[in-house]
């Protein structure tokens, strides 16, 4: 991924795109990173089966989302510059000038903690910036990286029914390569064609650590 503001040497052997890494912002504590288990899927996935990593007990934070803002160059101070209209603070490494309109990469962080029936409870953090850019188009670049749409195929735990007050609705349980287990509302054609099989083909979101792209963690998107 270029980075135009970045005044660390370039690496002597390209990595690929499914194994290239983020620069690091100096004194920017970023994302814990979680190892999840492989797609079964015909494309490429990043995915390695590992535990978690764990944060406190039997958390553990994984990478979130991303998202880009555009902002206004405030206060210089030293090396550093303040991000307009939030005050956000960020390495000066573009030797931009007050008033300078520039884009940020801003990151979310989760905790996640798993009960003993798989139920998953999460935490979010706040959004935080970690890179400028002088052009949309080279912020759009890295994002794109960051967030990667796939189809894969998941194991199904199974579909059921439930009644109350005369509805009644229909959920499927799927397990993500994460390991965690998620409910989805579903249709009577979907329970039907779903009720006697053992895998799923869906849509999932692979959301990759920024300081190490291998890391990642995966979120259902839909079916396909």
């Amino acid at each position: 991924m270029t980075d135009r503001h970045s005044d660390r040497p370039a690496p002597s052997r390209k990595p690929t795109r499914a194994r290239r890494k983020f620069p690091v912002l100096a004194g920017l504590a970023l994302l814990v990173p979680l190892l999840v288990g492989g797609c079964a899927s015909d494309q490429p996935s990043v995915f390695k089966n590992s535990a978690t990593a764990a944060v406190s007990g039997d958390a553990a934070r994984i990478p979130w989302d991303y998202k880009l803002v555009e902002g206004t160059v405030g206060d210089l101070i030293g090396s550093d510059m303040t991000i307009l209209p939030d005050n956000a603070l960020l390495p000066n490494d573009g030797n931009y000038a007050t008033g300078d309109k520039i884009w940020t990469l801003q990151y979310m962080s989760a905790d996640m903690t798993t009960n003993d029936s798989g139920r998953s409870e999460v935490k979010l953090s706040a959004w935080t910036p970690i890179k400028s850019y002088a052009k949309e188009s080279s912020a759009k670049a890295d994002i794109a990286e960051l967030k990667v749409s796939l189809k894969t195929t998941v194991p199904l735990v199974g579909v059921y029914k439930t009644s109350y007050q005369g509805k009644t609705r229909n959920f499927a349980v799927l397990t993500l390569p994460s390991g965690n287990q998620i409910k989805q509302p579903i249709d009577d054609e979907r329970y039907n064609q779903l009720k006697s099989l053992k895998k799923v083909p869906i849509l999932v979101e692979e959301v990759h650590d920024f300081a190490d792209y291998d890391s990642a963690y995966a979120k259902f998107r839909g079916w396909a």
